[in-house]
């Protein structure tokens, strides 16, 4: 960007984000360069600087372009209502049956950031996660993310108890079994005593663009208390989804 005359850059990286939001599936960085006509390093360039402020994002199988974490956290895309507002019967719904903790996240380039959250009923419960983010790694709605490519699996993992997983090729056995059984989990990665299952929720192109997750203390959500909620949270999800425009859904709790 810095090599760019500054109006002219904002301009043509705004060209570029209407371009990827106007599209009707993800982008690769070659055809924007074609429907601009700007030589593909500057393309490349400037949306290395979109996908930075989190305004796009790649999915990690083909690296095509779509709304970045930031764009997400207002609206759909598809449907143009807010994703917050569209979730919030099923939150509560999820809150109401499960008494636990309940949020709503979308993939970040650094993270699955937190959009908003219906506390526990119990004395000992879970933070407040909205506005933080977490590494996709030791999140189960980051593992969502990364196992249907709307995250990519980092370079580096963090270790952040000795439960962490640091060990690439394991992550990716443990993303293949999130892909078989249809939702992700974490227990005692993040923080010890932490436990939390989370399932995608698809739009109407069948990307996985958010997730809902349950998380509580190891005391309460149990192995076999972890399967039980994963059924209901992954009817919930493709609940979402259906308010997303999306019919094609796949996959569910086993």
């Amino acid at each position: 960007m810095a090599s760019e005359p500054g109006t002219q850059a904002i301009d043509r990286a705004a060209e570029l984000l209407v371009r990827v939001l106007e599209s009707g599936e993800p982008l690769a960085v070659g055809q924007l360069a074609a429907y601009s006509g700007l030589p593909k390093s500057t393309t490349s360039r400037l949306v290395g600087a979109l996908e930075r402020s989190g305004l796009v994002q790649r999915s990690a199988d083909r690296g095509r372009l779509s709304a970045g974490p930031v764009l997400l956290r207002f609206a759909h895309r598809d449907g143009g209502q807010i994703l917050v507002e569209l979730a919030e019967p099923v939150l509560e719904h999820l809150a109401r049956e499960t008494r636990e903790t309940i949020n709503l996240a979308v993939p970040g380039p650094l993270g699955a950031e937190h959009l908003s959250q219906r506390d526990s009923e119990h004395f000992v419960a879970v933070t407040n996660w909205v506005g933080r983010r977490v590494p996709h790694h030791v999140a189960a709605n980051g593992k969502v993310f990364m196992a249907f490519g709307a995250a990519a699996v980092p370079e580096q993992l963090e270790r952040f108890t000795p439960r962490t997983i640091t060990n690439r090729s394991v992550l990716e056995s443990e993303l293949a079994s999130v892909r078989n059984r249809g939702y992700g989990t974490a227990v005692d990665e993040l923080e010890l005593g932490l436990a939390a299952v989370a399932a995608p929720v698809r739009n109407a192109g069948g990307d996985v663009v958010a997730a809902l997750s349950i998380s509580g203390p190891t005391s309460r959500l149990t192995a076999g208390r972890i399967e039980q909620l994963a059924r209901l949270l992954v009817e919930q999800a493709t609940s979402l989804g259906g308010r997303l425009d999306h019919r094609d859904h796949k996959g569910g709790a086993a």
